[in-house]
């Protein structure tokens, strides 16, 4: 087979990487094409994780970097489409919702290359996230539509797209989990940190409706408040550092502001934490896995599961009610419940299968 891979940000090499992995060990004799778009281009954003999740190098790089929606999905087309010419990929295969994805998704269909995207039928059904729409426009255009949750195919199903297209294999984000866990686990990243596991909230908040406005303010707030009861340590996105600009000075030392750090030390931080909050949604099936509280700081989820399962909470899009987690976490149930079926480290082998069925020759 002739594949290629499209990542670009720090969500997309964990969900690649045992997806890269599987391939090559199904099909060893295949050319495997990586490419990285650079969306993310921070180290600690990018490569970091290709070093950690152990994916080659990229065979080409983009350097489109950062801007906005369409400066990046411009950058990404333009600069994507020779590649996908020279290449004669047989499939190309893309993750999640990012900008990236969807500009790879449209050079395919315009060129009449098949594309399969991981991480297929989420939706939030909130079009005023870029995520959404870039997620029902990729899945449109996709040949296989691989699913890690049973909702998606009826999500799928009622956008008109046909089952045959789409097979439920499972998470790959939790393969990259289960295959690094006994890494992560022995870190103890806590301790550099001077926190004993299970006394403290890890935090990430980068989506522009919370980072962009008066909302940052508030939730900086609010987390001052809640490190008076509970310590509270925040690696800051570099979007979101740039908005907090002159507001990151003068917090009380139990709320930690620290730069972007690795995978291995993150996971290592949010499995020893009393609970995570977050606006992320790979954190939410991370956390789901874990048996990890979380609280989601947005008025819904893509991932539905996460909620269902009793792990995650929905805070609304409300910082104010930051100051609530303490006393939620206190409350919340001490044995975790098992992870969702098929979240089980072998999504990848099972999606690799499909693909050689369908592509072997």
């Amino acid at each position: 087979m002739r594949l290629l891979h499209v990542v670009g940000t720090r969500p997309n090499f964990v969900k690649m990487a045992p997806v890269i992995a599987a391939l090559r060990a199904i099909d060893p004799g295949g050319r495997h094409v990586l490419v990285h778009t650079g969306q993310h281009y921070d180290r600690m954003m990018s490569d970091v994780f290709l070093e950690e999740l152990g994916v080659p190098e990229p065979d080409h790089m983009l350097g489109v970097g950062s801007g906005s929606h369409a400066v990046q999905i411009g950058g990404v087309l333009e600069s994507i489409a020779p590649i996908l010419t020279a290449e004669e990929p047989d499939l190309v295969i893309v993750p999640g919702d990012v900008n990236s994805t969807l500009a790879a998704a449209l050079a395919c269909a315009h060129l009449q290359i098949p594309v399969a995207h991981v991480e297929s039928g989420l939706r939030s059904r909130d079009r005023t996230m870029p995520e959404e729409v870039n997620r029902v426009l990729t899945d449109q255009v996709a040949e296989l539509l691989f699913t890690h949750s049973p909702e998606a195919a009826d999500n799928l199903a009622a956008e008109g797209i046909a089952g045959d297209r789409v097979h439920l294999v499972g998470n790959t984000m939790i393969d990259s989990l289960v295959a690094l866990e006994g890494r992560f686990r022995e870190r103890r990243a806590c301790d550099r940190h001077g926190l004993e596991p299970g006394t403290y909230l890890l935090v990430t908040l980068h989506r522009p409706a919370l980072v962009d406005g008066p909302l940052l303010d508030t939730a900086i707030a609010a987390l001052a408040s809640v490190s008076e009861s509970m310590p509270v340590l925040f690696p800051v996105h570099p979007r979101t550092r740039a908005a907090l600009g002159e507001g990151a000075a003068g917090l009380p030392p139990g709320l930690r502001l620290i730069d972007p750090i690795g995978y291995l030390d993150f996971l290592s931080l949010e499995a020893d934490a009393g609970a995570v909050l977050t606006d992320s949604g790979g954190i939410q099936e991370e956390t789901t896995y874990l048996g990890v509280p979380c609280f989601t700081l947005r008025a819904n989820t893509e991932r539905p599961i996460t909620v269902e399962h009793g792990t995650n909470h929905l805070l609304g899009l409300e910082p104010e009610r930051i100051v609530d987690v303490p006393e939620l976490v206190a409350a919340a149930p001490a044995r975790p419940p098992e992870p969702p079926p098929l979240w089980d480290g072998h999504a990848a082998e099972r999606l690799a299968r499909v693909v050689a069925e369908r592509h072997g020759g």
